[in-house]
């Protein structure tokens, strides 16, 4: 068994990322041998040179719904709502904050937009059940995560850049709605960067995870084991499954963009199935943990005792991953979504 403390870090909160690098690729990669612990630093414009001709890039193309509303009760209270997913035409499983308790049969009014939301039932895990008009979105805002927004206030900056953040806290080939939350390690890629890839033999290739907000709940247990993950709906291409077949059949390196790439191509591979496929996943990457598919992967720097820290001290060592997190804070990467990444190989 495996405590959760053990995952543990020290982070100055001035290294969390308030805004993006100013050019995607600028950001700084850390580059990190699994095999031997070593550490270098480079930009993320130099990963065609850590990249191989014959690698299989793979990629989620998730897309973040502009999934954050405001909201009012008849007593005048704000509340928050964030849409996780529709479930059928006009109800939506959302996750609402408020100042008090909230009742089922409550109506909301949404701001600034006209309309509003009715609470129907609620669920398990802090979320409910609403009825939400057609077009809903067009009154929603960028979810993004608490810690940009405590960082920006620290620093003197609005809390909310739309901007900034409804073009930088989406991949450049996002194309398939749904997820709340973005899968930030794609966010350092350019087209032109991608293009160079492909000139150098590095294969490209998409699949989908719709991140939701269980990926970065806290982890409350004290075992690491005791925790569980909420499924989160994935699609596989067949093009994707067929191009990961071949590169493992021929030795090649598959490298995953990010841990909801990783999480997928993990749970594909213990069916052995490579084949188009779409359904949920729940799996709980952790040490130790027989990795089937991934030989690569690139990564933001992530959260204490968080899931996605685990996975990544999975695939690289949980003391090589952490020492290589005390090197990210003596040099000042910067840490989180917009922060900068990592190359593991």
């Amino acid at each position: 068994m495996t405590e959760v403390c053990l995952f543990d870090y020290d982070l100055p909160e001035d290294l969390i990322a308030a805004v993006p690098a100013e050019r995607r690729d600028e950001s700084r990669l850390m580059v990190l041998d699994r095999v031997s612990g070593a550490l270098a630093h480079r930009r993320f414009s130099d990963l065609p040179e850590l990249l191989r001709a014959g690698d299989l890039l793979v990629m989620n193309d998730a897309r973040v719904l502009p999934a954050r509303l405001s909201a009012r009760r008849q007593t005048g209270g704000a509340v928050e709502v964030l849409l996780v997913r529709q479930v059928e035409d006009g109800r939506w499983l959302a996750m609402l904050q408020a100042g008090g308790s909230l009742r089922a049969g409550e109506v909301l009014a949404l701001e600034p937009a006209n309309g509003s939301v009715e609470l129907v039932e609620k669920r398990e895990d802090g979320y409910w059940l609403i009825a939400a008009p057609e077009g809903v979105l067009d009154a929603g805002r960028m979810p993004l995560p608490p810690y940009i927004v405590k960082s920006r206030r620290r620093r003197g900056l609005p809390d909310e850049m739309p901007e900034v953040d409804a073009e930088r806290y989406q991949t450049v080939y996002a194309s398939r709605p749904g997820a709340v939350a973005a899968p930030t390690a794609g966010l350092h890629f350019t087209e032109g960067l991608i293009e160079r890839l492909r000139a150098r033999g590095v294969e490209t290739a998409m699949l989908t995870l719709m991140v939701g907000p269980g990926t970065f709940r806290p982890v409350k247990v004290g075992e690491v084991h005791e925790h569980r993950m909420e499924g989160e709906f994935y699609r596989l291409p067949g093009d994707t499954a067929q191009a990961v077949a071949g590169a493992l059949a021929e030795g090649r390196r598959v490298v995953a963009t990010g841990t909801t790439s990783c999480r997928v191509l993990e749970h594909v591979a213990r069916s052995g199935r490579w084949e188009e496929q779409e359904g949920w996943t729940d799996l709980f990457i952790y040490p130790p943990f027989e990795f089937r598919a991934v030989g690569a992967l690139i990564t933001n720097f992530h959260l204490p005792r968080s899931t996605l820290l685990m996975l990544v001290a999975a695939f690289a060592g949980r003391e090589s991953v952490l020492a290589a997190y005390r090197a990210a804070v003596a040099e000042r990467y910067r840490f989180y979504s917009y922060g900068d990444a990592m190359f593991i190989g």
